[in-house]
């Protein structure tokens, strides 16, 4: 028989030994782990904050360069235009896409929208060539359409671009072995430092050039005909390259923009988290203590 003195005692070491443990030391647990993951989103919203302003600021050099470059092809397009030049309608010749895009992503959805544009051009034409300029449109057009890149060219959108990287690939092309009827350079268009549009921009091949019905106006010999082809296609790479580049700027900004917005969202819904489960944690070792001082006073 137990007397009275010990039965208090016996009542507090049952009741420590069928405490939940395991649930508390989970709860501590996941304390420790919300606490974390509060800590690794705050870091997370640091840094795409930090991605925004950086490309706020090159936003603004890239939309300069952009309306310098419109200036090249624009320039280029009134010949064109005045000379009522056309694309060869030739079923013997292949047409050339140059695809504008870039190395770099964390951009939302510019470069696989201009990735589906070109495809849709494909599917009227499946035997044209493609030349990519960057590799993050060539690593989603490598998926399908493998066959018909021809060429392609990385460490592009590092920077803002130049003539001079304009004139290098516009050289590159020129050095392919198939005579082309018809070059379209496909690029996003920018509308406004929210939307952009893929856009196909024609650069005419040496012979529509040639066969151009007004062309005879300007006076232009034909030993300079290949030299007035060539640049005119560096002319309208440039204008593709800069007004990409303006386009990827902005869909990084605002892409930076979202994600910090729902970074702070998710660290209001965590902080919530924490402080509802601390509470419960602390209500649940006040209980514990209650119970051993009463089974104690018992």
């Amino acid at each position: 028989m137990l007397t009275r003195a010990v039965r208090p005692a016996l009542n507090a070491g049952v009741a420590a030994s069928v405490r939940p443990v395991t649930a508390h030391a989970a709860n501590y647990a996941t304390l420790r782990e919300i606490e974390q993951r509060l800590k690794s989103i705050k870091n997370i919203e640091k840094i795409t904050k930090t991605m925004k302003i950086v490309a706020s600021t090159k936003l603004t050099r890239a939309q300069k360069a952009m309306t310098e470059s419109r200036t090249y092809g624009q320039t280029s397009n009134t010949v064109f235009e005045k000379a009522e030049t056309k694309p060869l309608e030739d079923e013997n010749k292949k047409t050339l896409i140059v695809v504008a895009s870039s190395d770099k992503g964390l951009c939302g959805g510019i470069h696989s929208g201009l990735t589906r544009a070109t495809r849709r051009m494909l599917e009227e034409k499946p035997n044209s060539d493609i030349v990519v300029l960057g590799e993050k449109s060539k690593a989603q057009l490598s998926r399908s359409n493998s066959k018909n890149i021809v060429l392609s060219f990385a460490g592009v959108g590092k920077d803002v671009p130049t003539f001079a990287d304009a004139q290098a690939i516009a050289d590159q092309i020129s050095l392919l072995p198939t005579d082309y009827g018809d070059i379209q350079i496909m690029y996003n268009r920018f509308v406004n430092q929210t939307s952009y549009v893929p856009t196909p921009l024609e650069a005419f091949s040496e012979e529509a050039i040639a066969n151009s019905p007004q062309f005879a106006q300007f006076e232009i010999d034909d030993e300079v005909l290949s030299n007035l082809r060539e640049y005119a296609l560096a002319n309208s790479l440039y204008w593709a390259l800069a007004e990409g580049h303006a386009c990827e700027q902005s869909a990084r900004r605002n892409a930076m923009d979202n994600a910090s917005k729902n970074a702070g969202d998710m660290i209001n819904k965590f902080q919530i988290l924490y402080n509802r489960t601390r509470q419960a944690v602390i209500t649940g070792e006040l209980v514990e203590i209650i119970t051993g001082a009463s089974a104690s006073e018992e």
